[in-house]
């Protein structure tokens, strides 16, 4: 139409309504391209956040994993002093060599379950092993982590029950108080000793380090 001089009103009208449509088709395109690039990047942070996730915490009972545990009670040290606690499923090889690694994996996710309703928003809780677990609790004292750690001890002897199991599932516990500065190294192996005097002690009890 631009290089048709003589063109009468209607066939401009007829001209720029093809226009109209051209751009209005080029439009839904765009916004189609725009809101699948939208979606590709929400599933991207998606992923991103799942797999930092699956990094960090254990898959079965979804507290933290080792490495994670290292990272936050190191960090958390530098600035804070806190009570490290270091539990162990009481003869747990015996559980799994009886009634089987399914049975086992539910007692550990019980386990779990009562830890979490004492510790709450108190603290945080890691898997640092099969059957061993740690509770580390910022800001708090000697008195009150002994505290939370025998109510630890107390909620799973008392409370838990796993069928097919017939025995008590009973948990050994010892604990670090750790001022700031304290190395994680140095932390757990204080608490880690004390669980071994529970262990010797006769199991189903709480020890605390002696420093």
């Amino acid at each position: 139409m631009h290089s048709i001089l003589d063109a009468d009103a209607a066939e401009y009208r007829e001209s720029l309504g093809e226009l109209i449509e051209h751009f209005q088709r080029l439009m839904r395109e765009t916004r189609r391209l725009i809101g699948r690039s939208d979606r590709a990047e929400r599933e991207m942070q998606a992923l991103a956040q799942q797999l930092a996730y699956r990094a960090s915490h254990d898959a079965l009972t979804g507290v933290l994993n080792r490495s994670a545990v290292i990272e936050r009670t190191t960090r958390i040290l530098r600035i804070n002093s806190a009570v490290m606690i270091i539990l162990d499923i009481d003869e747990f090889k015996r559980i799994n060599d009886d009634y089987g690694h399914p049975t086992g994996d539910e007692v550990i996710s019980g386990v779990v379950g009562c830890l979490r309703r004492i510790v709450g928003e108190q603290g945080f809780i890691g898997r640092v092993g099969g059957e061993e677990f740690t509770v580390l609790l910022p800001g708090h004292d000697p008195a009150s982590g002994a505290l939370l750690a025998e109510q630890m001890r107390a909620a799973i002897g008392d409370s838990l029950v796993v069928p097919p199991v017939e025995r008590s599932i009973t948990a050994s516990f010892g604990v670090s108080f750790n001022e700031v500065g304290t190395g994680f190294d140095t932390a757990y192996g204080l608490a880690d000793a004390a669980l071994y005097r529970a262990k010797r002690g006769g199991r189903n009890r709480v020890e605390f380090a002696d420093r």
